[in-house]
């Protein structure tokens, strides 16, 4: 098969012929239809994730499935799937409570093993972690949803328990970020978006954003302070750095919520956090880390009836090898949404 092949930390990834995958007793092969492009790959790209080499990125993706292991219940060959990027072992106690996302034995498409910027990929525990794509969704919108729009949804509905009427201000208006504003507006909430991309802040208007801030070195928590009186009930760092995260975490009020969903690398040792604050105004600092399967109805469901439109996100669609060429580059890319990869182009 053709794959995206990256040989060492920061190599010039390139497409390829490779080995396709081979089925596992308790997965199945899927054929990828699209796959989204995602700042998560270009950490992996960068070093900050562990991974072996010769490796393919891609953790968000949809298709059809081509092979199904011995030991598979519950799906066949043709169907129609997606799955989150966090993908549990199906045997432990958190897999059995529906809490896959946070499996100690988890695997991870474009992480722990091959992913899906490839023709075919191979996934495990299929019964625990496949999620059937519904006849009115295409593959680009399924794909767009196994990491940055499952992750927003779970950040604000299940974590942040967001309500209607809070503001909540989301830092970075990438694909979650932008997620988080459709999700936010559909419970009610009032939005804010900070960024240092204006055309992404445009995009984020038009979804529903009642204020928008340009990430320019001025003094964001103020800002947001007097845009809201007193700070927002909710904040959200969709980017993942110091400076984003501690504008995020200084713009609540007190008793507000923090939730973490960009990764936060560590900088000479462990990223600094602006802590003090949330001792005395008792600021709930929360993780989110995807969505497990069992989780995805609820959200299909607000999709189907049209309460959420995921792909009104997608920006553009390219094909392997302009994929290639981006990931070195996406995180000084300025992308207004979500790049989706057509590994068929």
């Amino acid at each position: 098969m053709r794959a995206v092949v990256f040989d060492q930390v920061q190599g010039q990834p390139g497409v390829r012929e490779v080995p396709a995958p081979a089925v596992t007793p308790g997965g199945v092969v899927v054929k990828v239809m699209a796959t989204g492009l995602c700042r998560s790959d270009w950490h992996a790209w960068v070093g900050h994730e562990d991974i072996t080499f010769p490796h393919v990125p891609g953790h968000e993706l949809a298709g059809i499935i081509t092979e199904v292991g011995a030991d598979v219940v519950r799906w066949k060959t043709g169907d129609r799937v997606t799955v989150p990027f966090v993908c549990g072992c199906g045997r432990c106690e958190l897999c059995a409570s529906g809490n896959a996302q946070v499996c100690p034995n988890q695997q991870q498409p474009g992480f722990t093993h091959w992913g899906s910027f490839a023709e075919y990929v191979g996934l495990h525990a299929a019964d625990t972690n496949l999620v059937a794509i519904p006849d009115g969704i295409d593959f680009a919108t399924a794909a767009s949803l196994g990491c940055r729009f499952a992750t927003a949804y779970r950040a604000l509905i299940s974590r942040a328990q967001v309500r209607p009427g809070e503001w909540v201000t989301v830092v970075g208006a990438g694909g979650v970020g932008l997620s988080a504003v459709m999700i936010a507006r559909a419970v009610g909430a009032r939005v804010i978006v900070v960024d240092r991309n204006a055309e992404a802040l445009e995009v984020a208007s038009r979804l529903g954003a009642e204020h928008v801030l340009m990430a320019d070195g001025g003094d964001i928590p103020s800002a947001i302070a007097q845009l809201t009186d007193g700070g927002s009930h909710v904040a959200i760092d969709a980017v993942g750095s110091e400076q984003t995260c501690a504008d995020a975490i200084l713009s609540l009020r007190r008793r507000g919520r923090h939730v973490q969903i960009g990764l936060l690398p560590p900088v000479e040792g462990n990223p600094r956090v602006p802590m003090a604050r949330v001792i005395a105004p008792e600021l709930d600092v929360l993780g989110s880390h995807g969505m497990a399967a069992a989780d995805y109805p609820g959200m299909m469901a607000l999709i189907e009836d049209g309460s959420l439109r995921p792909d009104l996100l997608i920006e553009r669609t390219v094909g392997l090898a302009e994929a290639a060429f981006l990931l070195p580059g996406f995180d000084r890319a300025k992308p207004a949404g979500m790049t989706i990869v057509d590994p068929w182009r």
